[in-house]
């Protein structure tokens, strides 16, 4: 018993030095951003755009597919059990309800920290332990505005992006097994969904996929800076970027949906 609260004890420990850790970088980061400039503000600007191209735009294929495919799964599924209790005219409302709240910032989340989360985690890893940081510094650089404020940026603004095209482009898979199961036109299956869909689902769209961004961008790059001297590190600190940013995307989920929904 007395191994099991001393596990227990260095486990809370090691969590809340982490956490405060995060905290510290976190504030740090923000101090920068609103500080003067130390580097030229096209070489920050290039930085930016090779993210959101790497973030963003190659993304679309792949974002693309899954809105389509999980647009037109929520439609057959609620047609095998809707219409038994009458319920055809819900279809937009649960479209709504399951891709602009939930699903939609969700999915776009996961699929943006597998592919731009854990390749940043890894880049600033392995450049910490080839001493990359180290020369930025001596060169005058500072590593957070060179290389981290340019991928938050970029990682955010490509996820509030990719976070209304997956909610367009589920609408339309949606209309899509609509017309072939229901023989319903785009008016009639856009004026569902427009009747169904209220300001406030629009804002906490916007919303989660702003907050989802920074937390995606600023735990990894956190995670990344954590490598200390092995390249070993650099895969353990890749797998707790992923498990700390799906932590934390579902309890920031979470919170932003009782406050607004409930």
């Amino acid at each position: 018993m007395g191994n099991y609260f001393y596990n227990f004890g260095k486990w809370f420990l090691i969590k809340i030095d982490n956490f405060t850790s995060l905290n510290a970088y976190t504030i740090l980061v923000l101090k920068i951003f609103f500080h003067k400039r130390k580097v030229t503000f096209k070489t920050s600007l290039r930085v930016l755009f090779k993210q959101i191209l790497f973030t963003g735009v190659e993304a679309l294929p792949l974002i693309g597919m899954v809105s389509l495919a999980i647009g037109g799964i929520s439609i057959i599924q609620s047609l095998t059990f809707l219409p038994k209790f009458g319920g055809e005219s819900l279809i937009g409302k649960l479209l709504v309800t399951v891709m602009v709240r939930e699903l939609g910032p969700l999915l776009t989340g996961f699929i943006v920290m597998g592919r731009s989360g854990t390749a940043i985690t890894a880049e600033i890893g392995n450049m910490v332990v080839s001493h990359e940081i180290q020369a930025l510094e001596a060169m005058g650089i500072d590593p957070i505005r060179y290389l981290v404020i340019p991928r938050i940026l970029g990682v955010t603004i490509s996820l509030v992006s990719l976070n209304i095209y997956f909610i367009i482009l589920s609408i339309l898979g949606g209309f899509l097994v609509s017309k072939m199961v229901l023989v319903t036109s785009i008016s009639i299956f856009l004026k569902k969904i427009l009747e169904s869909m209220v300001l406030s689902d629009i804002t906490v769209n916007l919303l989660k996929g702003f907050i989802f961004g920074l937390l995606i961008s600023v735990i990894c790059t956190f995670e990344g800076f954590s490598v200390k001297l092995s390249s070993t590190e650099v895969p353990q600190r890749t797998t707790k970027a992923m498990v700390n940013v799906i932590t934390a995307l579902f309890i920031a989920d979470g919170i932003i949906t009782v406050i607004y929904y409930i």
